[in-house]
């Protein structure tokens, strides 16, 4: 005998955790996104959540570090429906991800054969992932996500250690791509406060208004920018510096604000990294907007501190 005593894991809707999919679980999950990385085994950081495709919007968007390619996360909150699975082949060709991670409190048998012929039959480098979600609890302890891949590539972890590898030898050839792109940045508007590599951003004096960073970015088939803290999108500076006034920013910038997860005031336009004629168009526009963020963020924000 012993004198422990033991309680009951207890599984919970989803819905008790999150009432509503858009405004409740993206968020989380795009806060959270770690907990994917672990599921899949590679790090993932976020570019986006609610991102349009056409007149739909995909849930969240994300980056694969070590090989600089775009993942692409849909969530339900009830079990899989072809609603989803058409809207991520529509994501999957428009935003130009190679890897797929839906997620779901269950998924319907048709749905996890759809995800295996995926990973059987389409081109190396696409990478399609059913990831099971769970809430639980034990009593009144608080809840906990639980995730579990419950489809994923064959030899995912072979490839994962081959992208590791070549990541340790050198740049990937996308990578280098985004070099390019940001190096002739540079050279168009050479005057830019801009920090470029194989990214562009630019932040406040910290001794001024800390955690306040304006991004740029360029993709499969979009380019863009948005606003997030300086190192983590939910610091406390960024939110006490910038959320109070984003009904401001949005009449300086013309704009409605989709976000309100830290990454916010989100614009794009149709450009390509894999098609330099469309380069200088976004480079301008980039950097027309660059200068109209930083003008109303200083008059809005920086006036008010």
């Amino acid at each position: 005998m012993t004198d422990i005593t033991f309680g009951r894991l207890t599984d919970l809707p989803l819905r008790e955790a999150w009432k509503h999919e858009a405004h409740q679980f993206t968020p989380w999950l795009a806060e959270n996104i770690d907990h994917l990385a672990e599921v899949i085994g590679v790090p993932l950081e976020l570019t986006g959540t609610e991102v349009a495709v056409e007149s739909f919007s995909a849930d969240i968007l994300a980056r694969n570090p070590m090989d600089d390619s775009v993942v692409l996360i849909e969530n339900q909150l009830e079990q899989t429906d072809h609603t989803h699975l058409g809207q991520i082949m529509t994501y999957l060709a428009g935003l130009g991800a190679q890897t797929v991670i839906w997620i779901a409190p269950a998924f319907r048998e048709p749905h996890l054969s759809a995800i295996r012929w995926l990973n059987e039959h389409t081109a190396d480098g696409f990478s399609f992932f059913a990831v099971k979600a769970r809430v639980v609890r034990i009593g009144d302890s608080p809840f906990a996500p639980i995730f579990e891949a419950v489809e994923k590539p064959n030899d995912w972890e072979r490839a994962i250690t081959q992208r590791a590898s070549s990541a340790s030898k050198g740049s990937s050839e996308l990578g280098d791509k985004r070099l390019a792109y940001w190096q002739s940045y540079k050279d168009r508007h050479p005057n830019s406060a801009l920090n470029v590599g194989r990214g562009s951003w630019w932040s406040y004096d910290p001794d001024k208004v800390p955690e306040v960073r304006v991004v740029l970015w360029i993709g499969q088939s979009q380019a863009g920018i948005f606003v997030r803290g300086a190192t983590t999108r939910d610091a406390p500076d960024f939110r006490s510096f910038v959320m109070p006034h984003i009904s401001a920013l949005e009449d300086r910038l013309g704009i409605e604000n989709f976000s309100g997860d830290g990454t916010e005031l989100g614009q794009t336009i149709p450009a390509s990294i894999n098609d330099p004629a469309t380069w200088p168009k976004a480079q301008d526009w980039q950097e027309d907007q660059f200068q109209r963020y930083v003008a109303a963020l200083n008059d809005i924000v920086g006036s008010n501190q």
